[in-house]
């Protein structure tokens, strides 16, 4: 299921928004849902945990962090044998 859609919500008294009953009913949302909000240089992203966590997951995945972390160790103790 494709999920788009341009909705306006209003900030209310003490900063609250509501989400459109459809969103909720799609994103089976339900009351109690914790939300995490990005505030990213293109704006606001809500997302629930999971798509949080799916987000950045994809975003690592080109990411070598054990490889890169070897590579620095590496450069750093031949540059210590070099000293």
């Amino acid at each position: 299921m494709v999920m788009s859609g341009t909705y306006s919500v209003v900030v209310g008294d003490r900063g609250r928004i509501v989400v459109p009953a459809e969103v909720r009913e799609r994103a089976h949302l339900v009351e109690g849902t914790a939300l995490v909000m990005l505030d990213t240089p293109e704006g606001l992203v809500l997302l629930t945990r999971d798509q949080l966590r799916a987000r950045v997951r994809a975003d690592l995945s080109e990411v070598d962090l054990v490889g890169d972390l070897l590579a620095e160790r590496r450069a750093a103790a031949a540059a210590e044998d070099t000293a």
